[in-house]
């Protein structure tokens, strides 16, 4: 049996407004140019590497994201169970969207794209929206926000490396 997810907005960061009642992040960032770094990124996103390179030990059904893959991200005292809820496959935009499942400390849905501009540009959006689910996060609430804030720095470097690399031969 699926578990449900934990909030009832599922979808809602691929539109706006993003829901109301909820914390809102939505950040925007240049990762690099060309479509051999868009592609880079793509596959890293896909692939759970940016997940796994920004700290976190991933275990999902599916090696690459796909609507309806399970998957966990885990450091040593936390466990973020998380649904994906839809992928983007097009020319020029790649990613998905997963939401939380019972057990995450947070309620809500969080969305990653990389995206090939007509300039060139390779940019990388991260956009969510969550608030507590917990006693203990809404307790922590300010420190809830700061660590929000923390992996989504890390998930922007974590890219930023892995399309930074020169690939081997």
């Amino acid at each position: 049996m699926t578990e449900p997810f934990t909030y009832a907005e599922v979808g809602a960061t691929r539109g706006d407004p993003l829901p109301a009642g909820y914390r809102h992040a939505d950040l925007d960032v240049l990762l690099g140019h060309g479509r051999e770094c868009f592609e880079r990124a793509a596959e890293g996103l896909l692939t759970w590497r940016m997940h796994r390179a920004a700290g976190f030990r991933v275990t999902a059904t599916s090696d690459r994201a796909a609507a309806g893959v399970q998957v966990t991200c885990r450091l040593p005292l936390l466990r973020v169970p998380c649904r994906v809820v839809y992928v983007v496959d097009e020319a020029g935009e790649r990613g998905f969207a997963y939401g939380t499942l019972p057990g995450h400390p947070v309620r809500g849905e969080e969305s990653f794209v990389v995206r090939l501009t007509g300039a060139g540009e390779v940019r990388f959006r991260i956009r969510s929206f969550s608030r507590p689910a917990t006693l203990p996060a809404r307790l922590a609430t300010p420190a809830t926000h700061l660590a929000q804030r923390f992996f989504t720095a890390r998930y922007t470097r974590a890219l930023h490396r892995l399309t930074s690399r020169t690939p081997h031969r």
